[in-house]
């Protein structure tokens, strides 16, 4: 897909957007109630501090709220590299943790030299798992199921890269062999990912046998709690590595209260890769490159903005990925009509029903074309989601809503609190003389 970004007129570097952050204000939990979370409206000259079930009254009836309904997978497997061969019924097994727990798990570790143990394989005799030889530990994170195969693409950590035709063994939650995949070479954009073959459907084995995959930063384990509470309650197309989190805040009462006021609401689907926290490495933000990710903008949710225009209503998106989705979708570059060819009343553009990808990179200086309000929670420094919100609201307005927000200890990332901002001008080509804080 071509890469988009702003305009090369704004000159922001990588430092533009770093602050320091207290490291207690990372959220290691979600709030005690989804909507209960503090919410920093930014709209106005000065930030007012609120809670998030208060969204409704800030909104007009006749405003329409647009939805990333993509459901978290369990993307996250656990194995070793496997050399088939040796005796039926019987496995060379990597070296149990400390105390026969689990394996002994590292980055880029190895189970030790030679054979550690040979154990029955019992019930996965029987279940398609071939006998052999465990190599070094891998980690995998799915990034991205093929549609129609039982192929994916990857991330994958391993002391030395598997080649092309090397099988791996993958672990079920509880620990023991569950199911084998097939490396059939690198793949994406940089050929950072590994391609994959499972021996079955992805989802269904994913679904049996994979982790949540939690942020970096959350420190708890994996327990039914994260699971519930790291998905939104109205997620519905399963593809996503990372959710999205500024919806998180949504409970069934919140809609309610929202519909009951007159609020519309539709939907979109982009599928949040672990693109979404890797870390830009390069000063000159013309140089930097997006992942890519595939998004669905259903007709019914174009014509609901269309309804939403002629009435004089906003679109409000709910987070940074329904944005860079209807924001993508109204672009020739990503499948959108030309700039102008689908205008729509007021200020607006519409955008072009559909499926596809995008790497588009939002940066200060980036022609907004469909949403005016935005809902979205506290950003890593020097992110792409940082750059994402500086645009919409400002340089400047979100230097001053993170000092509000650090100042007043606000929760930051995935499980923290929310804020509610207002699309701001075009700043045009004078860069904006403040940076994030640090404070």
């Amino acid at each position: 897909m071509p890469h988009s970004s702003s305009p090369s007129r704004c000159h922001y570097t990588l430092e533009d957007f770093d602050f320091t952050l207290p490291p207690e204000l990372i959220a290691q939990q979600p709030a005690a109630e989804r909507s209960g979370s503090r919410l920093l409206d930014g709209r106005g000259n000065t930030p007012v501090d609120r809670v998030f079930r208060e969204l409704p009254a800030l909104l007009q009836p006749g405003d329409l709220l647009v939805f990333n309904d993509t459901r978290v997978i369990r993307a996250r497997l656990f194995g070793c590299k496997w050399t088939p061969g040796g005796s039926p019924g019987a496995d060379v097994a990597p070296r149990r943790g400390p105390g026969g727990a689990g394996p002994a798990l590292g980055p880029g570790s190895r189970t030790g030299p030679g054979v550690d143990l040979i154990v029955p394989l019992g019930a996965a005799a029987t279940s398609g798992l071939r006998p052999g030889t465990a190599g070094g530990r891998v980690e995998l994170l799915v990034e991205r199921l093929l549609p129609g195969t039982n192929e994916v693409w990857a991330h994958l950590r391993a002391s030395k890269s598997p080649r092309p035709g090397s099988l791996l063994r993958l672990e079920g939650r509880q620990g023991g062999p569950a199911f084998e995949a097939e490396v059939l070479g690198r793949c994406g954009p940089d050929g950072g990912l590994f391609h994959l073959r499972f021996a079955g459907d992805p989802l269904a084995l994913l679904e049996a046998h994979g982790h949540v995959p939690l942020p970096p930063y959350i420190a708890a384990g994996e327990d039914a709690d994260n699971e519930r509470r790291y998905q939104t309650v109205f997620a519905r197309a399963p593809g996503a590595v990372a959710a999205p989190t500024a919806a998180l805040h949504f409970d069934h009462e919140l809609l309610a209260a929202l519909a009951a006021r007159g609020i519309n609401s539709a939907s979109v689907t982009l599928h949040v890769g672990a693109g979404t926290f890797q870390p830009v490495r390069v000063n000159d933000l013309t140089a930097h490159r997006m992942h890519s990710e595939c998004f669905e903008v259903p007709q019914a949710t174009v014509d609901a903005i269309a309804r939403t225009r002629a009435a004089g209503g906003r679109v409000v998106a709910v987070g940074t990925t329904t944005l860079r989705a209807l924001e993508s979708a109204a672009r020739p570059e990503y499948g959108g009509a030309a700039a102008g060819a689908s205008a729509l009343p007021g200020d607006g553009s519409a955008p072009t029903a559909g499926a596809r990808e995008t790497d588009i990179f939002i940066t200060p200086g980036f022609d907004f074309r469909v949403v005016d309000l935005l809902v979205t929670n506290f950003h890593l420094p020097k992110s792409t989601l940082l750059m994402l919100v500086s645009a919409f609201a400002g340089h400047a307005r979100m230097h001053a809503l993170y000092a509000h927000a650090i100042h007043e200890r606000y929760r930051f990332f995935s499980y923290g609190d929310a804020m509610l901002l207002e699309r701001s001008p075009p700043v045009g080509s004078v860069r904006e003389p403040a940076r994030m804080c640090s404070r």
